[in-house]
């Protein structure tokens, strides 16, 4: 069985009475839903400024795309034929901070296993409940494919491992984050909340004089609790937040859930984690850091901690295999528990 789900209740906006209600605007991209919420400006600026985050977020969507013709899908065809291949400059950038990004979490985190994502099934809109062939699998273990393998020569992208195949997954909506959040001050509008299928980034406050954006993080098991959310936070100016789950794509065999992120330790989903949400300071890529730097928290499972630690990351919410929540006393200051009876483990 497989289902999507919206990582966030961050949409809902969870308003305050008699405030005035942001403009507002979704879309679907990134396989995922998008709003933006625009407060304390005119509508007509508002829905002009919108409508330029949203074509870029269908240029970023069709460039980077990992199973369509794309100029991603295109240097993965030249590195698996062993062909160096030039690409844009920005590419070469996303690339470059991929790869820095990988390393600083022990690549378990990897945008380079495109393959492996493949070979589960994951690189399509409609997920199929099989397990991978076992001799492909252990065959592309053995070949250890890593972003790490990729060498850059200005824009010329060489690879000295023909296994790797890039996927921007996990990472593509959080610099999708940061770039929205330019172009809206570029406009003029200092006041928004951007959602990108629950990777959030806030600007300003809700209703241009203070009041904060308050979001909601939903519970990996919502069933469980009725749809309640989890918890709710107040998102500050500048601050964004990003969930990774075992709940957004998946299927199951035998009660067992395969989730689409991957050990590529093992070559298989990671088991021991339900949901991590990180909170991310404002600062340079804090919509790329709050996308991808969740991914190796998750994987690292009893290790999660030290990850966090390692990365430098100071509010984490982590719901185990068993649904208990843990969290860091960074994000424990912040959260406002929503259900009754969930007991929250603070680690320091």
């Amino acid at each position: 069985m497989f289902r999507r789900l919206i990582l966030l209740v961050a949409a809902g906006l969870l308003a305050a009475c008699g405030q005035p209600e942001p403009w507002r605007q979704e879309s679907y991209v990134f396989g995922t839903r998008v709003e933006l919420a625009i407060a304390a400006a005119p509508e007509a600026k508002a829905r002009s400024a919108a409508d330029k985050v949203l074509r870029d977020f269908d240029y970023l969507h069709r460039t980077y795309h990992a199973w369509q013709a794309s100029e991603l899908s295109a240097l993965n065809e030249a590195i698996a034929t062993g062909r160096p291949h030039d690409v844009s400059p920005e590419f070469a950038a996303y690339i470059s901070e991929a790869q820095a990004v990988a390393a600083s979490g022990d690549y378990l985190f990897d945008p380079g296993i495109g393959r492996l994502i493949a070979l589960w099934g994951f690189h399509t809109d409609d997920i199929q409940p099989r397990l991978p062939d076992g001799p492909a699998l252990q065959a592309l273990l053995v070949q250890k494919p890593s972003i790490a393998d990729l060498k850059l020569d200005g824009n010329r992208v060489r690879s000295r491992n023909r296994a790797v195949a890039l996927d921007f997954g996990g990472y593509l909506k959080g610099v999708a984050l940061d770039r929205a959040a330019a172009l809206l001050k570029a406009e003029g509008i200092d006041h928004a909340l951007i959602n990108i299928g629950g990777n959030v980034m806030a600007l300003g406050s809700r209703d241009g004089a203070g009041t904060p954006w308050r979001i909601g993080i939903q519970h990996p098991r919502p069933q469980t609790v009725g749809g309640a959310p989890l918890a709710t936070l107040e998102l500050r100016d500048g601050e964004a937040i990003g969930t990774s789950g075992d709940y957004h794509r998946y299927f199951e065999i035998g009660g067992r859930r395969y989730c689409h992120l991957l050990d590529p330790r093992s070559g298989f989903p990671a088991q021991d984690t339900q949901a991590v949400t990180v909170l991310i300071k404002p600062g340079k890529a804090a919509g790329m850091r709050s996308d991808a730097l969740s991914k190796p928290i998750f994987i690292a499972g009893a290790n999660w901690r030290a990850m966090a630690q390692k990365l430098g990351v100071e509010a984490v919410l982590k719901v185990g295999a068993d649904g208990t929540a843990s969290a860091t006393p960074a994000m424990q200051a912040r959260l406002k528990i929503d259900l009754p009876d969930l007991k929250l483990r603070v680690v320091p």
